[in-house]
């Protein structure tokens, strides 16, 4: 059979319908993306004003939608509204995953406080278990609502929840490891696709003459370039302005002590201002020889890179997506903008490269948490760890030294 799903209406307010009616659907358009984007950055600056607590609550809000956006079209496009516990169990499914997800989150991060509650401390100490018990509940379940006549069916809507669950639920969960490493890591990044979005869209609507891309009609290679190159001019400049402030560069961390996030510390060598040689070109052009930067500003180039060179391509994979089915957007949340998903198609792919980039370049041996390991660990083990690392110092001649400094 062929899916399809209702073509959606037009979700301009009559208010901004009426003042734009005398312009042309493409400037009407123009407009109304304008208005909404300016909306959507201020609210943006509003959360991140009101810190790391409030960003998580925000991404989980976003994921819980996105999710239902995704979720809503499979309904539509297999005409699964009837088929039985469905509706349930696609929920439950997402409950399961953000428990697992979120008590890892937890687990990782406030490990003392954690071992301080006795609850938590069970809940840690089994909470792969549960999650697993979880979801093989969920999983009998879907097995038990079988019905025969619509067994087609009802494995296309398991796939989808499981694909959907995959693409968003653990998406969201590596933008919130991100924001721990500092918010920089999370600012800086959703800022590159969102200044990469809005000047290739600038680009290609005043200069666009050269299709990109068949997936998506109105991409242009002159936004995609224009978008590029304003996207990493951005990334180095607001990479700049951010390095010199603790609250946006240092770890997000649990105090103990106040049972509140904190986010102060001494800044890592990433963020402190180095003398870099300029190539002789420029040296030429400028009469500079050296240039001082934040060498967090060097890994800028790499995130705002990725944003406008692959980020896109989360766009074209929603366009492919949303082509297949015939829809014009995931949702009509946001007037002139589509749905949720339709802004975060882009960012979620963005967050695994992030994700990745600090892995693999980034992070080094964390010795708070190497702490928080041996401390969870019996009297005896410890105590063999001490010996062990003892003998150790002491054979590479640094313990005298150590004993002496002391």
């Amino acid at each position: 059979f062929s899916p399809t799903v209702p073509v959606s209406a037009d979700d301009t307010p009559e208010v901004l319908n009426k003042a734009l009616s005398g312009l042309s659907s493409r400037w009407k358009n123009w407009w109304v993306r304008g208005i909404l984007t300016l909306a959507m950055i201020s609210f943006f600056f509003i959360i991140i004003y009101l810190g790391p607590m409030v960003l998580m609550m925000i991404v989980l809000c976003v994921q819980i939608k996105c999710f239902h956006e995704i979720i809503m079209i499979g309904y539509s496009v297999y005409h699964s509204y009837h088929l039985p516990w469905f509706r349930t169990l696609s929920w439950y499914f997402l409950l399961c995953v953000n428990y697992f997800f979120y008590g890892e989150t937890v687990t990782d991060y406030f490990f003392t406080l954690v071992q301080r509650e006795e609850p938590l401390r069970i809940l840690s100490k089994y909470h792969r278990f549960i999650s697993f018990a979880l979801y093989l509940t969920g999983f009998c379940m879907f097995v038990l609502s079988l019905v025969k006549k619509h067994y087609r069916l009802q494995f296309y809507m398991f796939g989808w929840t499981h694909v959907t669950l995959l693409i968003v639920v653990t998406q969201s969960h590596l933008i919130i490891h991100n924001l721990f490493e500092g918010m920089i890591w999370f600012i800086v990044p959703i800022s590159c696709v969102i200044c990469n979005d809005i000047m290739a869209y600038m680009f290609g609507f005043f200069f666009g003459r050269t299709p990109l891309i068949k997936l998506s009609p109105k991409k242009t290679w002159e936004g995609f370039i224009g978008g590029f190159f304003s996207t990493v001019v951005f990334g180095i400049l607001l990479s700049y302005v951010m390095s010199g402030y603790r609250f946006f560069v240092c770890p997000v961390e649990f105090n103990n002590d106040s049972n509140s996030f904190t986010v102060d510390c001494e800044p890592s060598e990433l963020f402190q201002l180095q003398d870099y040689g300029l190539p002789p070109v420029l040296q030429s052009i400028t009469g500079w020889t050296t240039v001082k930067l934040y060498p967090f500003q060097i890994h800028s180039i790499a995130l705002s890179a990725f944003a406008s060179i692959m980020g896109p391509f989360g766009g074209f994979f929603a366009s492919g997506f949303k082509r297949a089915f015939k829809i014009k957007d995931f949702a009509n949340t946001i007037p002139g903008h589509g749905g949720i998903m339709d802004r975060f198609d882009c960012q979620y792919l963005m967050a695994t490269f992030v994700n990745v980039y600090i892995a693999s370049f980034i992070r080094g041996p964390n010795p708070s948490k190497v702490i928080q390991q041996l401390l969870a660990l019996r009297l005896d083990q410890q105590l063999h760890i001490f010996n062990s690392l003892k003998a150790h110092l002491t054979e590479k001649g640094l313990l005298p030294a150590l004993e002496e400094a002391a």
